[in-house]
């Protein structure tokens, strides 16, 4: 991510194995404190670009502001219809379980988006904390839709869902589906696991804040973390009642789940808007 993680390029649970239900009682024991205990990974001292960009959507980078949410309850919405709870979702993902520019309004001041989609394997969110990987080399998937939101219609010659310049990198996300709810489930599970090594870093290092939970319904969740730099680092973990400056967030809905990494410097409203509109969405 521009200005964080470094780019990709470069959640019912199945109980017949011991090991899913070791990760899924991890997942659980981290949604519940906010934040995961994994054993502290190495080689990640590397430091993002700064920004200079003040948090969207919260108090300006380094002011005082409440604490960013952690170990949150989760909190339901209603559906777009007003009639209740929405369901989750069933049958293939197609583009339009994916976040459109629409989800940044014009009080983010990004100004035109330029959207680009794939359909195959790839790298994924950060892999500066937990080694790059492919989202294959983790779930073992037959591949994903991969969408990019960027400010200039330049792309990465080899992936062009990642902006030639990372500076230019909105957002960019991934969404399959899987064969039923509890393996998107335990799919979810599994790459939040991935990222959750990311809270505790050396001080100077960018590193991920506590884990909020969004609920629209039983089987429409996402937890996401927002995202700090190096200089807000100074005991290892994310600082209190600082506003992120953009994040990650895990979604799952229904047989439906995926990824999504947020570049622009959003605050913790503006990140929860993006969420939940990519969670309705999934």
């Amino acid at each position: 991510m521009s200005g964080g993680p470094a780019r990709g390029g470069g959640h019912a649970v199945v109980r017949t194995r011991s090991a899913v239900a070791a990760l899924v009682a991890a997942a659980a024991l981290g949604l519940v404190t906010g934040r995961f205990v994994l054993p502290s990974p190495s080689g990640a001292d590397a430091h993002p670009p700064e920004r200079s960009v003040a948090a969207v959507g919260g108090a300006s980078r380094g002011a005082s502001a409440p604490a960013t949410p952690g170990a949150s309850a989760p909190t339901p919405a209603p559906s777009a219809s007003g009639s209740g709870s929405p369901t989750g979702a069933t049958g293939p993902v197609t583009k339009a379980n994916l976040l459109g520019p629409a989800a940044f309004g014009p009080d983010a001041g990004i100004g035109k988006i330029h959207v680009t989609d794939r359909y195959g394997d790839g790298h994924y969110a950060n892999a500066a904390c937990t080694g790059e990987k492919t989202l294959t080399e983790t779930l073992g998937g037959p591949g994903a839709h991969f969408r990019g939101l960027m400010t200039s219609p330049r792309t990465d010659p080899s992936d062009p869902t990642l902006a030639f310049d990372g500076a230019d990198q909105v957002a960019r996300e991934f969404a399959a589906e899987a064969r039923s709810p509890s393996l998107a489930q335990n799919f979810a599970d599994r790459l939040l696991l991935e990222q959750v090594p990311c809270q505790e870093e050396a001080p100077g290092h960018w590193v991920y804040g506590r884990t909020a939970t969004l609920r629209l319904a039983p089987d429409v969740t996402a937890s996401w973390m927002g995202v700090y730099q190096g200089s807000l680092n100074t005991t290892g973990t994310a600082p209190e009642g600082v506003e992120p400056c953009g994040g990650i967030a895990v979604l799952r809905s229904g047989t439906h789940y995926g990824v999504l990494e947020v570049d622009a410097c959003l605050g913790t409203a503006a990140m929860d808007r993006v969420v939940r509109t990519a969670l309705s969405q999934l």
